[in-house]
Formats: C-alpha cells, structure tokens, sequence
C-alpha cells in the first residue's frame, strides 16, 4: 500500500485556498442577496411598516396569525435603532402590533418606542393595534400625545360570540373596554380606529349600529386569512380552518355593511403580500408561499438589504388604500 505524504508548507497553502474560495462564494452570495431574488425590486421604500416586536398575548383568538412562537423581545435601545434605519430608508409610519404590544412592561416599553418615533424621529404617524384589555387611561396621559392612531380590534358586539372567537379574558367585558377607550382616545385626541376580522362565527352579524355609534376614523375589515406555521399545518399553535369564510360570504357581509362610510375592506388577496411585517427580531416576513420566511435582520444587514426578501407588493398596498391621511394633525378630528 502506498501513502501521500504532504508537506506542512503544501497543507497550509491548500486551506489557505479553500478558505479564500469559501469567502469568494459567501461574498458572492451576500451581493445577490442584497440585490433581491430575480424579478423582485431593490429599491423598495418602507413608507409604512408593522412591527411585530411581540408575539406575546393575553387573549387565544382562534385564528390568530402571528402567534406566540417566541417571547423574544428586543431591547428597548435596539429596537429604537432598528427604527432609526427604518425612518433613514424613508419611513412614514410605523404601526406597532403584536402579539398585545400593551403586554410588555404594562404599556411602558411600547408607550417609549412610540414617544421615541414621534420626538426624536419626527414620524408624521405612529399608530397602534391593540385588543384594548390591557390599555389604561395612565397610559393616555403619559403618551397620547405622541400617538395619530389606536386601532383596537373587535370582532363582534356579542360578548358570547367574542368568546367562542377567543376575543376575551376570562370573563371580562371586551365591549366595555372598546367604548371606555373610544371616550380616552376622544378625550386625548387620538384618532380611534376599530379592526374586524370576518370569519365564520361573525359572518352573519349586522354591526352597523355599533359601528356607526362608535364613529372610527376607519374600519378595518379583514377576511379571515391562513397563515401556513402560524395557524395552519403542523407547526402552527392555532387551527384557524374552522373560522374561515368563502369569498362569497365575505362580499355578502360587505354588502350588509355598504352604508358604513369608513369602512375599509380587505380580502385575503388584499392582505397578504401589502404589508410590510418587521418580527420581533426586526426580520421582514415575506408571506408568497403561504406561510412567513423571514429575512436577515434589519439590525444585521440594513434596511436595503433586508427589504429585498420581504415579498411586499407595493402595487397591492395602494390598491388597497395603504397610503392614506394616517396623520391626526391633517385629520381635522372634533375633538
């Protein structure tokens, strides 16, 4: 049997090869990167962003399609410089959602993110999606200045439909909580806006009254979306398949609404690739195949880089009436 026998001086020439050849391959692949996948554009401007920076939530709602797969959260000094780039690339608005963003050191780490992006970064709108239990009127006090928006969602204006959906906390009233805060948004002048997601325990409801009653600047009405991981397919913490409505059943609960002047309907085409979604780890989530593929960090790679895998499709996003009078100084609100 015979043996190669190499010199001390050949082995180190041939890994200093294989290391240069591996850098060659991972600066080539980081430069495609930061160009985007094929056919996809680069210079993409985050003009309205959802931070996610909470999977965290006191309420179990059925479909749910950001659940609590972590409890990670940023550092508040992080997050404020992931917001910083994002206002740099070009950031109009940042809407801060969860999870219950709320739920995090009692409201403080979230009332500091949006004080942070209305002084210091000059956001012509912050806004917020809240389920409303956890919000007290300390809070308004302290931070509603800083605030154009605060979205809270509601799906039904039947408390026992609200907790078959899981909208609730033990038995606590969720409509109660939804007016109390219409009365502080009102009193602190902050726009009030109400999110509804149509799904098969609601489908049938008639909330115009309520709606009209309650006077939101907007209302959101989603149909209720599947989101591969999140609430569907094995991984998923939620099985959401039992709360979801046809495309039929959603325009008929649109028609029974026509005579709402601020409601604002959106389909799951709509929905699904018009947002631009930052994670707890301030990753985009880019939502084609069905599911959530995160990018590099914003923090690690930058906005340009980062943005190229969010799969945002800006044309879908004014479509759907995305870009919208969002701050409350040109609301023009009676206060």
């Amino acid at each position: 049997m015979s043996w190669l026998v190499f010199s001390p001086a050949l082995l180190l020439r041939l890994l200093c090869s294989s290391i240069l050849t591996l850098l060659s391959r991972l600066r080539s692949y980081w430069t495609a990167a930061a160009a985007g996948p094929p056919g996809q554009r680069s210079e993409v401007t985050p003009t309205s962003v959802n931070y996610h920076f909470t999977r965290q939530c006191n309420y179990k709602c059925g479909f749910c399609f950001h659940t609590a797969k972590t409890s990670f959260v940023l550092p508040v000094e992080e997050a404020k410089r992931g917001l910083r780039l994002l206002r740099e690339a070009g950031m109009e608005k940042i809407n801060f959602s969860g999870g219950e963003p709320f739920l995090q050191d009692r409201g403080a780490f979230l009332g500091s993110l949006v004080q942070f992006c209305k002084q210091d970064l000059h956001l012509p709108s912050v806004s917020i999606v809240s389920n409303g239990s956890l919000i007290r009127e300390s809070w308004f006090q302290k931070y509603g200045e800083f605030l154009d928006i605060l979205a809270v969602s509601c799906d039904s204006f039947d408390e026992d439909t609200n907790q078959l959906i899981g909208r609730a906390q033990g038995r606590k009233s969720h409509l109660q909580n939804l007016y109390r805060i219409r009365s502080w948004c009102q009193q602190y002048r902050v726009a009030f806006k109400i999110n509804s997601v149509v799904n098969a325990f609601n489908v049938d409801e008639d909330m115009s009254e309520h709606i009209v009653q309650l006077d939101p600047v907007r209302w959101k009405v989603f149909q209720c979306l599947l989101i591969d991981g999140e609430n569907a397919g094995q991984s998923a913490l939620r099985e959401a398949r039992r709360f979801v409505v046809s495309d039929r059943q959603f325009e008929d609960f649109l028609d029974r609404h026509s005579g709402v002047a601020c409601l604002v309907p959106e389909s799951n085409e709509k929905m699904r690739n018009s947002y631009l979604i930052l994670d707890e780890y301030m990753r985009f989530l880019d939502c084609r195949g069905g599911g959530k593929q995160p990018s590099r960090s914003i923090l690690d790679v930058g906005v340009k880089a980062a943005i190229c895998f969010s799969g945002f499709d800006e044309k879908m996003f004014l479509r759907r009436g995305g870009k919208y009078v969002w701050s409350k100084a040109d609301m023009k609100l009676d206060w």
